[in-house]
């Protein structure tokens, strides 16, 4: 793997102090960031991992996971003001590829708020702040062409300059697992037991195959899920297809 390129801008915020916000999910895309970006020789004070703790639809030891493979850098936990299911049951309905408000409600909001507390309670970093994230090209059509570091101006307001960075757009599937397995690291138990991809247990995103791994993973989880289909009358699957309760006739015994 070639040496992480940290961006001129991205450099100078570090030269002035200011806060690399490392945003992870505990998946391999995030966790190969971390260890992109402490090879880079950025200082570890001027780092924190920030995790949306999702509650219990996250992957079980996803927080422990974290934090033994997170180089001791301090660990921001932010969280939605009310749970997926309560989401879903204030909607009457699951979101979709489209319409992700998972995503906004329960990561994005959640950890720009943390961000903006942490700032404002360490003004040692003078509101200099570049929130990296692992969105990589590889992974879909519209991410390949977000631009890899972008100015927040929503965000730089109230004294802050905040950017937005992609550290490893450019990073294949293969190379993420390699850069984990260089680092004397393993993935997120998840994927050694069938997941392509770590987010919530049951993902409006997630394959078939996907799907079906974590009803075996997850049962109980899945009752919940198909409970909250037939309570409102709408399935997670977009397709409308009530896969969930078909999973679980599946794996019944």
């Amino acid at each position: 793997m070639n040496a992480l390129v940290v961006p001129d801008q991205v450099a100078r915020i570090v030269d002035r102090g200011g806060l690399i916000a490392i945003n992870t999910s505990g998946g391999k895309d995030s966790q190969a960031m971390t260890i992109a970006l402490v090879r880079a020789g950025i200082p570890r004070h001027q780092m924190v991992l920030v995790h949306a703790h999702l509650g219990h639809i996250e992957w079980p030891g996803t927080i422990e996971h974290i934090a033994t493979t997170g180089f001791d850098l301090r660990l921001i936990i932010a969280r939605s003001r009310r749970s997926f299911f309560d989401m879903v049951r204030g909607r009457g309905m699951f979101p979709s590829p489209k319409y992700r408000q998972c995503t906004s409600d329960l990561k994005r909001g959640p950890i720009e708020r943390q961000l903006r507390r942490y700032l404002a309670a360490h003004p040692r970093y003078r509101g200099q702040i570049v929130n990296a994230m692992g969105m990589r090209a590889e992974e879909s059509a519209a991410r390949r062409t977000r631009p890899t570091l972008k100015h927040n101006a929503r965000n730089s307001v109230a004294g802050r300059t905040w950017f937005d960075w992609l550290p490893i757009h450019d990073m294949t599937k293969r190379e993420v697992f390699q850069t984990i397995a260089d680092a004397g690291q393993n993935p997120h138990w998840a994927y050694a037991a069938g997941m392509s991809r770590l987010s919530c247990s049951f993902c409006i995103m997630s394959s078939l195959p996907d799907l079906h791994c974590a009803a075996r993973l997850r049962p109980d989880l899945l009752a919940e899920y198909a409970a909250l289909e037939a309570d409102i009358g709408h399935t997670l699957r977009p397709d409308g297809v009530d896969l969930l309760q078909t999973l679980q006739r599946t794996i019944a015994p």
